[in-house]
């Protein structure tokens, strides 16, 4: 079976770019194993929510998570961070401000996480970038910056070591621009070929292929679409998630295959259902345990502990506050 080739092969590439961190030798082996959803009991966690952003930074080896929307139309402005086994709230003297819907990625070129964005108090969009350096969030001045939104798609690509984002909602409808990031500034690209407009698209990098996968999102979309590092293009798989926006999406560096989760479907149901990309193909897992079904749940791969990490989400009838764990 390829698997062990493609796990190692990934693992070695994506931790030279710092992107993932080290995969744990026990992780490398369970890869044969049966995968599932497990639930996490942890001490501590964040109160329920939907909308937060979360990525994981490979600095301090932790999946870091921001804002999101609770009960009441609660705003959240904490920042929390995942160990492996519990949720710790930071306390930074300097911090964006409460908000829904913003895109963040980690930036191994400067060892920072990004934020860009996200629905605040008064429903006022942002248009603001904030980097966080394990510590501190600092807010930056770019030269160029992309107009206010919330709900972009957003991933790093180690190819050309740039922070792609895509789309979100804007000021007067929905955005389908594609911007990079260098660290310092932001600049819009003008790919030959792009998808439409969207906001609430899953996106990742997918090591295996070295492309950016993009999936679903605002108008109910059921397309996948790739980016090159120049370019998108739309892929044609058999088989595909239904159409669905605020899926939960990340790359699992332990299998070598993206794993999408739940997300809304039409009339804004809730879904359950795991899927995993090869880089050519969507498999709809059968797993014996998962999460409920949910949307707008934040979602990142723990490369420390060798799994992807879910948490919280907008289910049928309430916000979640669990964290489970597929590997």
């Amino acid at each position: 079976m390829k698997l062990s080739r493609i796990v190692l092969g990934g693992a070695t590439a994506l931790t030279a770019c710092g992107v993932l961190g080290t995969v744990s030798p026990a992780a490398l082996a369970s890869s044969s194993l049966a995968l599932g959803w497990t639930r996490q009991a942890p001490p501590t966690r964040p109160p329920a929510r939907q909308g937060a952003a979360v990525a994981y930074d490979a600095a301090t080896g932790n999946v870091v998570m921001f804002g999101g929307i609770g009960h009441f139309s609660r705003l959240f402005g904490a920042t929390w961070t995942w160990d492996g086994s519990n949720w710790t709230r930071q306390a930074p003297a300097t911090h964006p401000s409460a908000r829904e819907g913003a895109a963040m990625a980690y930036d191994p070129a400067t060892g920072n996480i990004v934020l860009f964005g996200g629905l605040g108090g008064h429903n006022r969009l942002s248009d603001a970038t904030w980097t966080w350096d394990g510590s501190s969030w600092t807010r930056q001045t770019p030269a160029t910056s992309p107009p206010p939104r919330e709900a972009a798609a957003m991933a790093y690509d180690p190819v050309t070591g740039n922070i792609v984002m895509f789309g979100g909602q804007v000021r007067h409808g929905v955005s389908g621009d594609t911007w990079t990031w260098d660290g310092s500034n932001w600049t819009q690209q003008t790919p030959a070929t792009s998808p439409s407009a969207r906001s609430g698209a899953a996106m990742a990098y997918d090591n295996a292929t070295g492309n950016i996968v993009m999936f679903g999102g605002f108008g109910l979309s059921s397309t996948t679409w790739i980016w090159d590092g120049s370019t998108w293009t739309r892929q044609t798989p058999t088989a595909h998630p239904s159409a669905r926006v605020g899926a939960g999406m990340a790359y699992d560096a332990a299998t070598g295959n993206i794993v999408l989760f739940g997300g809304l479907a039409a009339h804004g149901v809730p879904s359950s259902g795991t899927w995993t990309w090869d880089g050519s193909t969507w498999t709809r897992q059968t797993p014996t345990t998962h999460p409920s079904a949910r949307g707008y749940t934040a979602m990142a791969y723990d490369a420390a502990a060798g799994n992807v990490v879910l948490f919280g989400g907008l289910g049928p009838h309430s916000l979640d506050k669990d964290t489970w764990i597929w590997g």
